[in-house]
This record gives structure tokens, sequence and C-alpha cells, in this order.
């Protein structure tokens, strides 16, 4: 049985980046900025760096599954986010378990199905189990370009396509989707798009011009993750974690020999 805090905690299901700019671990540096409690699952293990990834092992399903119900079993978490699930069956693992938890604990699945150079990181059946079993749990999905095409059929080249995507995804289950402008040409490439079912809201941000963005998609979704665990209202999560990827865009950190990582402690860089 969960017991209550009042400190928040939030949960992050997803793969580990040992260089340290995606993954658990830009996750668990977004939730601390944001004074809440980070706790994980660890889904699989990665060899990378700044350069690329040279190895990924699976964690068994039953491992991953094993984890969340430790956290979940004994820590009240008030948001929850999924990143890298990486196989059929850890997806199917990992939504079986959420689904058990209650629904009053928001979800943010950030879908990892392609890349945003458009390389596909999952295969064709557990893009399907995604699809069917986790994006239904889905309190805010937040696909990238390449990912937002592949789930709505659609060729995503203007800000009409993006809306126009984001309303056929909405059709899949989640409550929110949240089609994010990462992979566009131009001013579209800060520019997110919010459906809910009802409201179409288009979210611009300052542009920032910088070749350090490794973990950006992983820290958005944790941020809203963090800002709902704090207990905001799911748009306007959202809208700070936009700003807080901006700010920490603006304070990238040029390590290693190729993409950098954001930083995720801006306040202490800008010092």
């Amino acid at each position: 049985m969960t017991t209550s805090s009042p400190w928040p905690a939030a949960l992050t299901i997803a793969g580990s980046d040992s260089g340290g700019g995606a993954g658990i671990q830009a996750d668990l540096r977004t939730f601390a900025f944001h004074l809440v409690h980070g706790t994980s699952a660890l889904t699989c293990v990665t060899a990378q760096n700044t350069l690329g990834v040279t190895r990924v092992d699976a964690l068994p399903p039953d491992a991953v599954v094993a984890q969340i119900d430790a956290v979940t079993g004994d820590i009240a978490v008030q948001g929850i986010k999924t990143g890298m699930l990486l196989n059929q069956g850890i997806i199917q693992a990992v939504a079986g378990a959420l689904s058990a938890l209650p629904e009053t604990i928001p979800i943010v699945v950030d879908p990892v199905m392609v890349s945003r150079t458009g390389a596909q990181l999952i295969d064709d059946d557990a893009i399907a189990t995604l699809t069917r079993r986790l994006i239904p749990q889905a309190r805010i999905l937040t696909p990238n370009r390449h990912e937002a095409q592949m789930l709505s059929g659609l060729e995503i080249t203007t800000l009409a396509d993006m809306e126009a995507a984001a309303r056929k995804i909405h059709q899949l289950g989640s409550q929110a989707v949240l089609v994010k402008g990462g992979g566009m040409k131009d001013a579209l490439r800060s520019t997110d798009v919010w459906f809910d079912g009802s409201a179409m809201v288009v979210l611009e941000a300052e542009i920032v011009e910088t070749k350090h963005t490794h973990g950006t998609g992983c820290t958005l979704s944790a941020a809203i993750a963090a800002n709902l665990a704090l207990g905001k209202e799911p748009l306007t999560a959202v809208r700070a974690a936009k700003d807080y990827v901006t700010n920490a865009l603006k304070h990238a950190l040029a390590i290693g020999q190729g993409q950098g990582p954001v930083g995720h402690f801006f306040p202490l860089l800008a010092k």
C-alpha cells in the first residue's frame, strides 16, 4: 500500500543513457530541478556518448514490472512518464502495470518510436502494441514530427498539418496530444501543437541556435510529468515544461566530441 507524503514524487520508465544526456539520467535531473522526488524503472541499458549509441541491452519485462510495482507499492507518485520501452514485450508489461494503478495518476507518454532525424527505433509490432495498449492510458502524448506522421498517417510539413495530425492522433485515445515541432523547418522547429479534444493551442517558443540538443524530448516529457506531479493543470504543465527546455537549451553543455546535452540546472550554469 502506498503512503501519502507532502513531498511530490514522479516515476520515469525509460532506458539508461551512459553518456548522461537523455533517458533516465535526464529525467531524474529534470525532476530534481522541479523539486520533485524522482523514482525510476529501467527498461534497457545503452552504451552511448555524445557521438552515438554502440550497444543496447533490454531488461526482462518482469524486471521492469518489478521496479514499477516496488515504487508504486510504497511511494505515492503523482506523475509518471514513459520513454524508451524498446520492444513489444516491455511495452505490454508496462501497459499492464500502469493499467493497475489509479486513473488519477497522470501518465505522460513520450512514444520514442522514431528519432528526430526519422530513424525508426522500435519494430512495427512494438509500435502496434504501444498504439493499442499504452497510448489510450496517456494523459498527454508527446510525439515528434516523424512519430506524429506515423501515428496519423499524414505528411507533416506545415502548421496546418501539425494541427490535422493532432486531431487524428487524439482519436487513438490519449486525453491530450502535443505534436512537437522539433523536426520541422524554420520557425516551426520551436512550435508545438496541443489538442485535447476541444481546444487547439499553438505553443511557440524562442529558437535557440545550438547543436547541443541531446535529450530534449526526454527532458520535455519529464518536465511535463514533474509539473503534473506538482498539481498543475495539463496545458499549464506543458507551457512550463517548454519554458524549462528553452532555458536548458540556452545553457546546453558543449561536452564530448558530438552532440552535447541541454543544461538541466541552468540557474547554476548562469552564475
